[in-house]
């Protein structure tokens, strides 16, 4: 029995009760799906997902050019909107290389190694879809509460002089008008759930291609899984530090991005904790179909069968016996 494995369609279990899956000589050559071979295929099976895609990057840029909900902003109410007016310890521009690029640089590094399109392609996709609901989400609230920043007085009052109405005692701002349309836009914070979005989609992601939940206990898994939500959360914070929001607005931009980036990972990929959580759903179903379609062609075989299989360099006879001919050897 040297080099032979023992195996059903569907798996036995051994001796000590654990699965062994079926081997496949095909295996590799039917795991490796790349961007020429299969490429054109999925873009035509998800071309409506890309048209709806772009077309949520033209809502998010037209959420953008219209301007907010100006809430009232009394005298009384500045005391706590005083906070100086500071830049960003993270620039606009860094948020999509922190929370798009960052994550398709290890998209496009797994697909170098292991040649799976469909993993490559539904990890774009999924991020992309994450990253630009989140953005809907966000601009959308922003626009419609229209609450003031923390740094709203010295964008209403860049030279301190501050000017209110007689009667309401509501602001008069003489600021630049970009400025002070931008000081309407605090909650929830963009900059949050941009980063949750992208970057609790890779926490996703990684904790499925390293089997963080295979329940062998190797915990320290764990800390390749939080990593990404740690930049996250850095990023959130330095919101605060720069007076650009309050602690509100960062607390649902998160929860904001966390659970988008949720539903899009779990809508291509399988729960970490899932005997499939390396690949994407439609890699295991194409994968699946395509084994079965060669199997029917080559062969037939009853669903019961048992087959021995030859190991190369291993040596041994590859032999296949029906499961009624092992038991009735058994019995004799």
């Amino acid at each position: 029995m040297s080099g032979r494995v023992l195996r059903f369609r569907d798996g036995v279990e051994n001796d000590c009760g654990r699965k062994i899956f079926w081997l496949d000589a095909m295996a590799d050559q039917l795991g490796r799906y790349t961007i020429k071979s299969h490429g054109m295929i999925l873009a035509k099976l998800h071309m409506y997902d890309w048209i709806i895609l772009l077309l949520l990057a033209v809502i998010d840029g037209l959420l953008n050019i219209i301007e907010p909900f100006h809430r009232f902003v009394g005298k009384d109410m500045m005391t706590d909107l005083r906070y100086p007016l500071k830049g960003n310890t993270v620039p606009f521009w860094a948020v999509p290389l922190i929370g798009i690029i960052l994550p398709w640089a290890i998209f496009f590094g797994i697909y170098f190694k292991k040649k799976n399109f469909y993993d490559l392609h539904h990890g774009i996709l999924g991020i992309l879809y994450s990253v630009l609901i989140t953005a809907v989400i966000t601009d959308a609230i922003k626009d419609g509460v229209g609450r003031p920043r923390p740094d709203f007085f010295w964008r209403c009052f860049p030279d301190g002089k501050d000017v209110y109405d007689n009667i309401t005692t509501g602001v008069l701002c003489h600021g630049e008008k970009s400025v002070i349309k931008e000081g309407h836009k605090s909650f929830p914070s963009g900059h949050t759930s941009w980063s949750f979005a992208g970057l609790g989609f890779l926490a996703w992601y990684l904790a499925g291609k390293i089997t963080a939940f295979d329940r062998k206990g190797h915990v320290a898994k764990l800390c390749i899984v939080f990593l990404p939500l740690l930049a996250a959360a850095l990023v959130a914070v330095s919101r605060v530090d720069d007076y650009w929001h309050h602690w509100q607005d960062v607390f649902t931009g998160a929860l904001i991005g966390l659970t988008v980036s949720s539903f899009c990972y779990l809508q291509f990929f399988p729960y970490p904790f899932d005997a499939d959580a390396l690949w994407p759903h439609a890699y295991t179903v194409q994968l699946a179909e395509e084994r079965n379609s060669r199997n029917a062609n080559s062969y037939s075989v009853r669903p019961t069968e048992i087959e021995t299989v030859n190991i190369p360099g291993h040596g041994g006879l590859t032999l296949r016996d029906t499961l009624n001919d092992v038991e009735s050897g058994r019995s004799s």
